[in-house]
């Protein structure tokens, strides 16, 4: 086949049984994306996580639920459909597969049906319609670190700068399981610049916006703005317990090990004059500018000879007693602490991407992270949507597999998805699903005994 006879071809065309070795061209366009929602898509999985438990037929189950839920469809040329909704697994499939959407956001579950939310107010009842669950989401983009990555701009990412991300995952993570308890926790590559967060535990999908801002201000550390030369507040005697854990257990190693040298942040006097704009005693900024100007050529890497005399000179006894000994920490934590897109998280009726879209940009597919080896994690071997067409095509003859996303390696990540999330999930669904039953069924006996 062609390169044009694959780009304006129809599925059929473009998956040639009896041409395996047909070359995929790079791209991202609506003619592959119907091959990847026919095929490859897990729609199934995304319903079953999505309806938490209520889809099945336990006296407790809620079978509204579902259809309560916000889809949001973006279509070629910027299309929007917001307020999409479905009853069951079929629907949303067979939307999917129809409309071909170039992106897929979800939003919140409402308290009725949002496709018919202006059927209730016309009714006269404009409150009625309101979210009232929603995941606790995070997002992250490592173009907000622009400021202290020099080896990318914008949406442009690394491996260099990547590990930035990394140890946004790990800072996270630990605390909201650790100091939140939570488990259901889902991390996803957002296909090109970042990360996103899906906290699913129950009593996180009902928090209230309230408490989401609260969750949220409990990770917050950057006060500043871009023209502040100090980003990062430290307040108090000693740092709050989930920043000392997150300063010795990741932050600090990853700064010296890693940052240092992948970003030569004191290799040239406008990046190390940056550090020195955040330590407010001049004399100790005059001591090391000097001290760093004569020692230019050293043997060995100048990053960490800088960074190790700096540290020196502002905790060594003279300069502890003047509280400059904070500052290392706040440097630190300028250059590594996670960087949250705030509002994203603090209401419910944000939307954010879904797990397994293709980003329009790279053709990458947003793949699940797993937490505990996300320092394996390689941005730039996830698989594009023109690497898996070409799999189908090398795979097609293999007849040891149920699924077709089993040829490819697509594959991996959906199976991460089943086994590592969402079966844990919906197992606890259905505890506490049974659990709210007996409850209401033993409340309903003793106001009958009484």
């Amino acid at each position: 086949m062609t390169k044009e006879q694959i780009e304006n071809g129809g599925e059929e065309m473009l998956i040639d049984v009896h041409d395996q070795e047909a070359f995929i061209p790079d791209g991202f366009n609506a003619n592959y994306l119907k091959v990847y929602y026919g095929r490859l898509f897990p729609h199934a999985d995304i319903f079953k996580w999505m309806s938490y438990g209520n889809d099945g037929k336990h006296p407790g189950c809620d079978n509204s639920y579902f259809g309560r839920r916000e889809f949001s469809f973006t279509l070629d040329n910027d299309i929007y459909l917001r307020f999409q909704s479905f009853n069951s697994a079929s629907e949303l499939e067979n939307a999917i597969k129809e409309k071909c959407p170039f992106k897929i956001d979800i939003g919140p579950v409402y308290s009725v049906d949002p496709a018919k939310r202006h059927a209730y107010a016309q009714g006269g009842d404009n409150n009625v319609f309101s979210p009232v669950e929603r995941e606790l989401i995070f997002d992250i983009d490592i173009s907000d670190y622009d400021d202290v990555r020099y080896c990318c701009s914008g949406a442009d990412v690394c491996l260099q700068c990547w590990p930035l991300m990394t140890a946004a995952i790990k800072v996270i993570d630990t605390a909201l399981r650790d100091d939140f308890g939570f488990s259901h926790i889902l991390w996803v590559y957002s296909g090109r610049r970042g990360v996103h967060c899906w906290v699913c535990d129950g009593k996180a999908r009902r928090l209230t916006n309230e408490q989401r801002g609260a969750v949220a201000d409990y990770f917050r550390v950057y006060k500043g703005n871009e023209n502040s030369n100090k980003k990062v507040s430290l307040p108090g005697p000693v740092l709050h317990p989930f920043l000392a854990r997150s300063y010795t257990d990741i932050l600090r190693e990853f700064f010296k090990e890693k940052l240092l040298s992948s970003q030569q942040i004191f290799s040239t006097e406008e990046r190390y004059e940056k550090i020195l704009s955040m330590i407010p005693d001049e004399s100790v900024t005059s001591e090391l500018r000097g001290k760093w100007q004569e020692n230019r050529r050293s043997s060995n890497d100048i990053n960490v000879s800088r960074w190790e005399l700096l540290k020196h000179m502002l905790q060594s006894g003279k300069n502890k007693a003047q509280g400059l000994r904070r500052c290392v920490e706040e440097i630190v934590f300028a250059f590594t602490y996670p960087r949250l897109d705030m509002e994203v998280s603090k209401h419910m009726n944000h939307l954010l991407k879904a797990p397994f879209c293709v980003h329009p940009k790279t053709g990458r597919v947003c793949i699940p992270i797993d937490p505990q080896n996300c320092d394996e994690f390689d941005p730039t071997t996830v698989p594009t949507l023109s690497e898996l067409l070409q799999e189908l095509n090398t795979g097609c003859l293999r007849a040891d597999v149920e699924n077709e996303w089993e040829k490819t390696t697509l594959g991996k990540s959906i199976m991460y998805f089943r086994s590592s999330f969402l079966q844990p999930l919906l197992k606890s669904c259905k505890e506490e699903i049974e659990s709210s039953y007996n409850a209401k069924l033993q409340q309903t006996k003793n106001s009958l005994n009484w």
